[in-house]
């Protein structure tokens, strides 16, 4: 758990161990600080920085480009600072051209991020798992990689490259891309919505010993759910799940509401106590600190 005078940590070279090793590692994904600490207190070894959930929490708008770099990179560092585990978060496009991606690269680094995702749709994008997606070309997008390779001052912070692809020139072409891309230097590869098991398999083999794989397990999007078990055996080196917190927690908060709306009193039921809530944000270490510092 992210502490208020931080911690010696390594969390770039952690994420790289955790890529390397033999089984996918699982990064659910967060919108916000608390849903973070809520990942990491479930005993997961890594937070994935959304930004269909961030664009849907801060916004409350749908993932269509509409949320800056600088907004996207402060709810990065939001996260960062809660949690003690290396984050993967979402940049979208870099926010413009190479140029952009240099700065994008460094402030997320900054904000102390184990792991930037670029993708190479024109901006504004989309959601990954929307229709009417356009792509950039492919050299421009090797370049962007090419310059936050050179942008990164920290060799540990991993670069992973998103190829949109598949949903508007097919798999041919987003497996050229991949390659390409790995060339440029990204350190993962990550082919968007692949819509049948066939696709995901041909994609797994292909890209085989290229660079280490993302499987977007996106709740009710484009790609066929796999068991983690069939991803193992793919090769998959990381699966994110992007929104399901953000469903959960919409779920909730709905279900509550409506018990107000219909009787007039909350219905808590299943939710945390008063006390177990505020020992989940710490405030514990906070009443140590006001001990530890009182003059």
């Amino acid at each position: 758990m992210g502490n208020l005078l931080g911690n010696d940590r390594a969390p770039r070279a952690r994420l790289r161990e955790l890529l390397a090793a033999p089984a996918p590692l699982l990064a659910p994904g967060a919108y916000d600080a608390l849903s973070a600490r809520l990942v990491e207190q479930a005993g997961f070894d890594a937070v994935y920085m959304t930004g269909f959930g961030t664009t849907a929490s801060l916004i409350g708008r749908p993932d269509v480009g509409l949320l800056t770099g600088a907004e996207m990179a402060d709810n990065a560092r939001r996260i960062a600072a809660a949690v003690d585990v290396p984050v993967i978060a979402d940049a979208d496009t870099g926010y413009g051209n190479a140029l952009n991606v240099v700065r994008t690269v460094q402030i997320y680094e900054q904000a102390g991020i184990a792991g930037i995702q670029l993708e190479d749709q024109v901006m504004p994008k989309k959601c990954g798992h929307m229709s009417g997606k356009a792509l950039i070309g492919a050299e421009e997008m090797a370049g962007k990689v090419r310059a936050a390779v050179a942008a990164r001052r920290d060799p540990d912070l991993v670069l992973i490259a998103r190829t949109d692809a598949v949903a508007t020139h097919g798999v041919d072409e987003a497996l050229r891309r991949a390659r390409r891309y790995a060339d440029a230097g990204a350190d993962v590869l990550f082919v968007e919505a692949p819509t049948s098991e066939a696709d995901i398999e041909r994609i797994a083999k292909e890209l085989s010993g290229v660079a280490p794989l993302v499987f977007n397990w996106a709740e009710g999007g484009r790609t066929p759910p796999l068991s983690l078990e069939r991803m193992t055996e793919l090769g998959f080196s990381l699966v994110i799940y992007p929104i399901g917190t953000l469903l959960a927690a919409t779920a909730g908060i709905r279900a509550l509401l409506a018990g107000l709306r219909a009787d007039g009193v909350p219905p808590l039921d299943g939710l945390p106590a008063f006390e177990e809530f505020t020992d989940l944000v710490g405030l514990p270490e906070v009443q140590e600190l006001e001990q530890r510092f009182r003059g």
